[in-house]
Formats: C-alpha cells, sequence, structure tokens
C-alpha cells in the first residue's frame, strides 16, 4: 500500500498545519494516581510490581479503603486517549471513541478531551465509567489497577463506518485485546476506511494472554507497531533487539521503546537507535503513550524515522517530569519549540 499518496502536507513554521486526521479507540479511564514510598504497599494488596490488574468494582473499591491515606490526584487517562491528546496538543486533527458512564467522571473524561482540542465520541455505557488506579513507586515504575467499568461493555456493534469517515489514521491500545470481536471489527472498518493504523501493544501479561490474536491483527492490519521491552518480549519471547526484527517482519514499521535506553524503530531494512534526551524522572505514567504521539506527529511530517523517534522521546522526556500523563500549558510551549528544531 503506498501511503504517500493518502496523505497531504503543509510544511511550515507553524506546528499548527499539519494535514492530517487521526483517530483513536481505548479504554476512557480516569487515572487515580498514587506515589508509594516502597513496594510494600504493592505486596500487601497482592498487585506484581510494573503490571495491569483488571479489577471488579467491589475490589477497586477496597483497593481505594486501603489507601485511603496516602495523596492522590486524579487526570482523563487511558493509552490511546493519551496519544490522542499529545498529538492534538501538536496540532492535529484529532477524535478519540470510547464509552462512559452517565456519571460525574465520565463528563470529566469528556470535558478533558475538548479543552485539549480533541473531538470526543463519548457512548453511554450502563456501568459507572471506568478507573485506572496508577501506584508510582520511587523508581518511577508504575503498576495498574484497573476497573474498566463503562469501558468495557464497549461492543463490535457500536462502531460504524461513520466513525472512521475522513480521518486518514487510526490508533488503537492493546488494551482492548479482552474483547477480540471489538478490535477485529474496529481495524476491519478502519482499513476499509482507508485509513492506516497503528497499535500500541498493552502490559506484557495482556500480551502473553493474547499474543496468537495479536500476531494475527498485527500480521493483518497493523501498519505501526508500538510495544516497550517487556511486551516485545511477551510477543516474542526475544531480547528486544531480536523482538524488533520480528515486530518489522509482520508490520510495515516497528518500534520498541526501552524507556532510560531510549528506542529501537525499523521499517524495511533501515533501523535506526533512538536515544532519550536529560530529564528528572518522576513519574512514567503517558511514558510510551506520548512517544507514540509525537513519532506519529513527525511521520506525518513526513520526517525521516531517526526525527520521529526524536519527537517521541522529546514528549515522552517531558511527561515523565510530572505526576499523571498531563501536562501545562507553559511545558508544552516549551515541547513545541524543541519539536521545531527537530523539523528544521
Amino acid at each position: 500500500m503506498k501511503i504517500g499518496v493518502l496523505f497531504l502536507y503543509l510544511y511550515s513554521e507553524n506546528i499548527q498545519e499539519i494535514m492530517i486526521k487521526i483517530v483513536g479507540l481505548g479504554n476512557a479511564l480516569v487515572d487515580i494516581l498514587m506515589q508509594l514510598p516502597n513496594d510494600a504497599k504493592l505486596s500487601e494488596l497482592n498487585l506484581p510490581k510494573g503490571s495491569m490488574q483488571l479489577v471488579d468494582q467491589n475490589r477497586m473499591q477496597s483497593i481505594l479503603d486501603q489507601t485511603a491515606g496516602l495523596p492522590r490526584t486524579m487526570a482523563a487517562g487511558g493509552s490511546a486517549a493519551n496519544t490522542i491528546h499529545g498529538l492534538a496538543r501538536l496540532g492535529v486533527d484529532t477524535a478519540f471513541i470510547g464509552k462512559i458512564g452517565d456519571d460525574s467522571f465520565g463528563q470529566a473524561f469528556a470535558d478533558d478531551l475538548k479543552r485539549s482540542g480533541v473531538r470526543p465520541v463519548m457512548l453511554r455505557g450502563t456501568a459507572e465509567s471506568g478507573r485506572a488506579i496508577a501506584f508510582i513507586t520511587p523508581d518511577s515504575e508504575r503498576t495498574f489497577a484497573v476497573y474498566l467499568g463503562a469501558a468495557i461493555e464497549l461492543t463490535p456493534e457500536d462502531l460504524t463506518e461513520e466513525h472512521f469517515k475522513g480521518y486518514n489514521h487510526f490508533h488503537i491500545e492493546g488494551y482492548l485485546v479482552q474483547n477480540h470481536a471489538l478490535i477485529r471489527r474496529a481495524v476491519e472498518l478502519a482499513k476499509h476506511s482507508g485509513c492506516t493504523i497503528s497499535l500500541d501493544l498493552a502490559s506484557y501479561n495482556v500480551v502473553e494472554d493474547n499474543t496468537e490474536f495479536l500476531r494475527d491483527v498485527t500480521r493483518e492490519y497493523v501498519d505501526f507497531l508500538f510495544a516497550n521491552e517487556e511486551e516485545a518480549k511477551a510477543f516474542t519471547g526475544k531480547s528486544p533487539e531480536l523482538a524488533l526484527h520480528e515486530l518489522a517482519s509482520a508490520t510495515r514499521m516497528a518500534i520498541v521503546k526501552l524507556g532510560p535506553s531510549g528506542s529501537i524503530i525499523k521499517r524495511g531494512n533501515e533501523v535506526v537507535r533512538v536515544g532519550v534526551i536529560d530529564v528528572n524522572s518522576i513519574d512514567t505514567t503517558g511514558a510510551g503513550d506520548l512517544y507514540a504521539a509525537g513519532f506519529l506527529y513527525g511521520y506525518y511530517k513526513g520526517l525521516s524515522i531517526e526525527k520521529c523517534g526524536r519527537i517521541g522521546a522529546i514528549l515522552s522526556g517531558h511527561v515523565i517530569e510530572v505526576i499523571g500523563p498531563k501536562m501545562d500549558n507553559s511545558r508544552w510551549e516549551k515541547i513545541m519549540g524543541l519539536v521545531r528544531d527537530v523539523e528544521r
């Protein structure tokens, strides 16, 4: 597929003038962020460090009760929503599809998207809006307990061709993989609408439980595959460098994110290694999601894959200096200046 003919780029010093429309699909979750002094609380709660554990409403409430004394902050989150938010802040025309409950959490989620310039396509579920507790340990590692709530009520029948009409690219998160039919319906509709597709793999334990399905979907539909080191290993059973080659054999482009060691990217026979920027890491929540936003932005600006990775590193580097996946306007102004420097 010659995707170059599908897109028009308007090159300019103005970062706002990128001619691409991107739609995302994912779990609409409100993030509840808690910083821990050590790993003891994770053991007490029986949450494996670095994992993503799905919990029901009662278990979610129990965890909240057991951590009542810990400081916490809340923000609209979810992997794909974070990526779409980052793209919107870079000036890309974006939309996000998700399902929320008829409650204040859901309304806050939709309002947050609007403030960031994202068109919210919010479907209504019967359960409460989903929530994700992110426990952050001193090494900046994140461990998630997730109550999907209304988000998990998203069904294949909810999606129509209209959701993808007029968009050039579709971004989907691996956390939706608990519903194989939903993912397959989404990528089929997106591809039928002429979209290229990016998939960001989920937590390593999610990949381990759905490896064959993810491989099939990747081979059939995915153009860009994002994975961190643990996810790549769960997907292939190999070290990052070897995993990169296997991932790239099934898709147009593979990107393996290596945390403080940067990232490695492969397209065809071209392999590029990209470093990180010098930052003071506080919380890695959203780092991979914002990397994907920066990378996709660079790609659709017609930049080299090395420059795409550098823009990804700029976004991911800045988001780990704050608590949660959202950054204020002054930080985004700094980011946009650095991105312009890369584009030159």
